[in-house]
């Protein structure tokens, strides 16, 4: 795209915001599902994909998950932290399971040739960043690792919300949880405060789990059952929306097209093995076989978190599955890996 001479003085994330305002409306007016992520994500992508490389706003995934999860743990209410409590059993096993899925895509990349390392990392389900640190550390090919995640996430966010909301009966959503200005000002900042500290710990996904945490033990310690003022949820995800498209370009597209096909393959492969299983624990367990079909997809977890809320599913239930099955896979796959280098 031609740059105007004033234009050409702007950074280079100038339009980023105002492409996916554009995607997110658009999406919203033909009853896309979470519009304001999708739409965004898409127009974005577009954008960069017809040669105008926009780039991320500074802090702006940061942002828009800050904002997402600290409405996403106010879901985590006493009431709720008792039944995960009972059900602790049922999320071990799906976050387990969904670990498992990993050894579809190991085997879909080493019949193709892929190296080890390459294969087993790019097939971890979450942890996209500390995956290509572990990649690094055990001589992958890191890009083939990092676009196998981003790959990975692009059809989840695609796909999943699309499949879930046009495959169940249309619900009537409740009226909003009541907006306490008092307890927002006290969580907002504390959970940006634990999401600083989180990082410098170098844990995973600070800005997702910190805020989550901060705003789940104030809600279940005095039983809150409050909201985020109306619009502000839309805001989060066309943040998120935005950030994400900037990991996508016709480079992108055009790289290793056989390796991104077999990412494709495994993907589906994956997301249906977990629909059976969840429908198999479900029947056994006794628990809706919905909520634990988003849990156990393999990532996103923000994305996963809101379509549960979006289709008025076990957001908790969804959360605790993902969150789980993340550091399951931080703590496991290096390890694992360790194991199977010396066979």
């Amino acid at each position: 795209m031609p740059k105007l001479p004033f234009l050409a003085r702007l950074p280079s994330w100038w339009a980023t915001p105002l492409i996916g305002a554009v995607g997110g409306y658009l999406a919203s007016l033909v009853g896309w599902p979470l519009p304001w992520i999708i739409g965004s994500l898409l127009a974005v992508i577009i954008a960069r994909c017809s040669g105008w490389l926009v780039t991320e706003v500074p802090s702006g995934r940061k942002a828009g998950q800050w904002i997402v999860s600290s409405a996403i743990g106010l879901h985590f209410t006493s009431e709720v932290m008792g039944q995960l409590h009972d059900h602790f059993g049922v999320i071990l096993a799906g976050a387990f399971g969904t670990l498992l899925l990993s050894l579809i895509g190991i085997a879909v990349l080493r019949r193709s040739g892929v190296d080890r390392a390459t294969a087993f990392f790019s097939s971890m389900p979450g942890g996209a960043s500390e995956m290509v640190n572990f990649a690094q550390r055990h001589n992958a090919q890191t890009a083939r690792v990092a676009a196998a995640h981003s790959m990975r996430l692009l059809l989840v966010v695609l796909i999943v919300p699309a499949l879930f909301t046009w495959s169940l009966p249309p619900m009537e959503r409740p009226a909003p949880a009541p907006v306490d200005w008092v307890w927002l000002a006290i969580l907002m900042p504390a959970g940006a405060l634990l999401a600083l500290i989180w990082g410098k710990l170098k844990q995973p996904n600070p800005w997702m789990l910190g805020p989550l945490t901060a705003c789940a033990i104030a809600a279940c310690t005095f039983d809150l059952h409050i909201g985020l003022p109306p619009g502000m949820g839309q805001i989060g995800q066309w943040l998120i929306g935005c950030a994400l498209g900037c990991h996508f370009d016709r480079a992108f597209f055009r790289s290793a097209p056989g390796f991104l096909l077999r990412i494709l393959l495994f993907t589906l492969l994956a997301m249906i093995t977990a629909v059976l299983l969840a429908k198999g624990l479900g029947l056994i367990a006794g628990q809706d076989p919905t909520s634990l079909m988003l849990g156990m997809m393999p990532g996103g977890i923000t994305e996963l978190c809101l379509t549960a809320e979006a289709l008025q599913l076990s957001v908790a239930l969804v959360t605790a599955l993902q969150v789980l099955r993340l550091f399951m896979v931080m703590f496991l796959a290096e390890p694992l890996f360790k194991v199977w280098q010396k066979t």
